[in-house]
């Protein structure tokens, strides 16, 4: 109990219902009959593993409980980034009204009690909801506090801010399981290292996106963290990772595979954006693959939807000007159904490891 994750858990109490909807399917269809005893023993062992699971985590016991529970995790995910939103502008609302002394101490202060708003909400919310919420608004306020100290004291922009706030992003995510903070961190890991690349070249740090190419290294940084690190007591935190590494690396190829202006090479655009192209065909196919043979459902998905991208691109150069239009989206759906019996087969051939797998 104390290495599994709600998420595990789920499974788990899913699991015994389903065992219990198909042990009755079973007597009623005659096929198996258990003595009284045989059946009090199950009852027991799930109810009591159910208690045990009640009390460590919110889990849902019903199918309308998961669909309650649904509406809640977008509530809190809606209402964690409107309270975030709110802070910030509040803050930039009424700044200028406050001398230097008052904005230094609302800005402390406002870190500190928010931090620690995280913590006692965390020790008494028991379905995460509510941590998420307040846990945003801590991570809103520091951002703030590091950003509006530069403003105040005249300090030089620098990219080591992304790397503080991604510091306590993976903290409050990783303590309180709470996943849209680690995408945050995600986001600040993708600019930092980025960043860096690009000042490793002689740009100015700020411009890191010019050159897509920059988002590179830490597109693969972010794929292999999960093998690197056992994520299996945090909910999905290796599936986001493994996403965003895939959209990190395949999304500025895609931009490189139609503006090859943007590209570090000094070759031909022509020839970048055909190698790029090429490149994002073979690559998004190999995570295809290699997606199969983990069992990792969302790397298929991110992988297929890719490679469908470049298809479609691709075809927009070849014959969007030069074809009828009904010819040029007949010619779309086929290869979309081609698609559908390539994976199909794939899917009938291959057994997957499981979602769950690290």
């Amino acid at each position: 109990m104390t290495t599994a994750s709600k998420t595990d858990v789920q499974q788990r109490a899913d699991q015994i219902q389903a065992f219990n909807l198909e042990l009755a399917e079973l007597k009623r269809e005659q096929v198996l009959n258990l003595n009284a005893e045989q059946q009090q023993a199950i009852d027991t062992y799930h109810q009591g593993l159910l208690t045990q699971f009640r009390s460590h985590f919110d889990i849902d016991n019903s199918q309308h409980e998961k669909q309650l529970s649904l509406a809640m995790r977008i509530a809190s995910f809606l209402g964690a980034l409107a309270m975030g939103a709110s802070v910030f502008f509040l803050f930039y609302q009424f700044w200028g009204q406050f001398g230097t002394a008052a904005q230094v101490a609302i800005l402390s202060s406002a870190s500190i009690i928010s931090f620690i708003a995280t913590v006692m909400v965390a020790s008494k919310d028991a379905s995460g909801y509510f941590t998420k919420l307040v846990g945003l608004v801590a991570f809103t306020c520091f951002v703030l506090n590091v950003a509006m100290f530069g403003q105040i004291f005249n300090i030089t922009p620098t990219d080591n801010a992304l790397i503080v706030w991604a510091a306590l992003a993976l903290l409050l995510a990783y303590a309180y399981d709470v996943r849209l903070l680690q995408v945050a961190a995600i986001f600040c890991i993708v600019a930092f290292v980025s960043a860096r690349v690009g000042t490793w070249s002689g740009m100015y740090w700020i411009y890191f996106g010019v050159r897509p190419e920059n988002f590179f290294p830490v597109a693969i940084l972010l794929f292999f963290i999960p093998q690197w690190i056992n994520h299996q007591r945090f909910s999905g935190f290796a599936l986001s990772y493994r996403v965003f590494g895939i959209i990190t690396l395949l999304l500025p190829m895609l931009v490189l595979a139609n503006w090859g202006y943007a590209s570090y090479l000094s070759t031909d655009p022509d020839t970048i954006e055909g190698g790029y192209q090429l490149a994002g065909f073979i690559i998004s196919g190999a995570i295809i693959g290699y997606g199969i043979r983990r069992g990792w459902g969302h790397v298929v998905n991110t992988g297929v939807s890719f490679f469908v991208i470049f298809i479609y691109t691709k075809f927009f150069d070849w014959w969007w000007e030069v074809m009828p239009k009904y010819l040029f989206f007949l010619v779309l759906s086929l290869v979309a159904i081609l698609c559908l019996i390539i994976l199909k087969r794939l899917r009938n051939t291959v057994q997957p490891a499981g979602e769950g797998a690290p």
